[in-house]
């Protein structure tokens, strides 16, 4: 696999910058992706009013959260020796512990990248943004127009759309015979019981 600097098939505009890790391994498809999920928070940022501070929050998160996706099982084992569950949902975990050595000290930030996969209750913005983004990032094959019309409608009704999200990443979780992890089912039940944060 291809490791960082990686080459875009597409600039990117300025104020989406990448600010990918010099560790980072990603293949130029899922460099793309992650482009996609950072114009989709940009975008979310620009429409919500969101300030700075918290946009560059969101965008640090984006180009982290798939930062390991393409990085081999020994590595991403290296940087998660406790964290259960198959290798398919270790690059979060890793992708965080890597940046917290690294320096990065935001827990909102951290969090958002270890568990953008799974989902977790005591998220801040910067983690409810991350799971939606992710999910409905236009390039994704599956059920275009109506993770189009979710991702048009997030910044009006962003609890709304983040229990549409929640719900199909669980049905599919269901569906693939995988288990349901602890993480994931406090943050559906977080999210049928109180009102997220917009």
């Amino acid at each position: 696999m291809p490791q960082h600097p990686v080459a875009s098939a597409r600039p990117t505009p300025p104020g989406l910058r990448p600010t990918l890790p010099t560790w980072a391994v990603l293949s130029p498809e899922r460099l793309g992706h992650v482009q996609r999920v950072a114009e989709l928070a940009a975008s979310w940022a620009e429409s919500m009013g969101v300030p700075d501070s918290e946009r560059h929050r969101w965008l640090r998160a984006v180009w982290l959260h798939d930062a390991l996706r393409d990085a081999s099982a020994e590595d991403l084992e290296r940087w998660t020796p406790s964290t259960p569950g198959p290798v398919e949902l270790k690059h979060g975990p890793a992708a965080a512990a890597r940046a917290k050595a690294d320096g990065e000290v935001d827990r909102g930030v951290l969090d958002a990248v270890r568990y953008h996969s799974l989902g977790l209750a005591e998220w801040d913005m910067v983690g409810r943004m991350l799971y939606a983004a992710d999910f409905l990032e236009p390039g994704r094959e599956f059920d275009r127009a109506a993770r189009a019309d979710l991702a048009r409608r997030f910044p009006e009704d962003t609890r709304g759309v983040l229990r549409a999200v929640a719900r199909r990443r669980l049905a599919h979780t269901v569906e693939s015979g995988w288990p349901v992890l602890e993480p994931t089912f406090r943050f559906w039940n977080s999210l049928v019981a109180t009102p997220a944060p917009r």
